[in-house]
């Protein structure tokens, strides 16, 4: 973020010094800039590099992602406050799965422990393990047992009742069930 921050200060400076020789060339043509014209390019310098930023932010971030985790939803955004985003909605949040190490059950084949890691602009990543049940289709929050607790995977599974529906056509059910079968 810190980066980001020299980077916006950086594309003000830029733009403002391109305002900056219009004004000088206007003054050797022999005529006048208004006042307000390096004002109005720094900003626009802002403006287009966060533009840029905001719409570069999800392929960069895609582009990071170590080799078997993978995308499984995104949500697109639009904002009264960023009126560019009715042209062109912005991914601002998504949710990658480790799919390539996605744990199957000894006791259950059908019923597998993966980490989803929720990403948002501008806030840590999150990770949520997650038990998918292939068979219902299903899915439920893994709470790690207490230090002291000999409750295994397939335990937790039998004594949760926060199960949610999972539909064949969800996006995290056809990377791990169906890739996995």
């Amino acid at each position: 973020m810190l980066f980001e921050f020299i980077a916006t200060i950086a594309a003000a400076f830029g733009m403002a010094g391109l305002a900056l020789i219009i004004t000088h060339l206007s003054k050797l043509a022999g005529k006048r800039t208004p006042k307000w014209l390096v004002p109005l390019f720094a900003a626009i310098g802002i403006f287009a590099f966060q533009i840029h930023q905001e719409y570069n932010w999800y392929s960069q971030q895609v582009d990071k992602l170590p080799e078997g985790v993978e995308v499984v939803k995104t949500a697109e955004s639009t904002e009264w406050f960023r009126p560019w985003s009715y042209a062109k909605p912005q991914i601002l949040r998504f949710i990658a799965a480790d799919t390539g190490n996605a744990s199957v059950q000894i006791d259950n084949s059908n019923i597998y422990l993966v980490n989803l890691y929720l990403f948002e602009r501008r806030r840590s990543v999150q990770k949520i393990e997650q038990v998918i049940d292939c068979s219902r289709p299903a899915r439920a929050d893994y709470v790690l047992p207490e230090k002291d607790s000999t409750l295994t995977i397939d335990e937790h599974v039998e004594q949760t009742t926060a199960w949610h529906d999972l539909a064949t056509d969800d996006p995290l059910f056809i990377k791990i069930c169906t890739n996995k079968s």
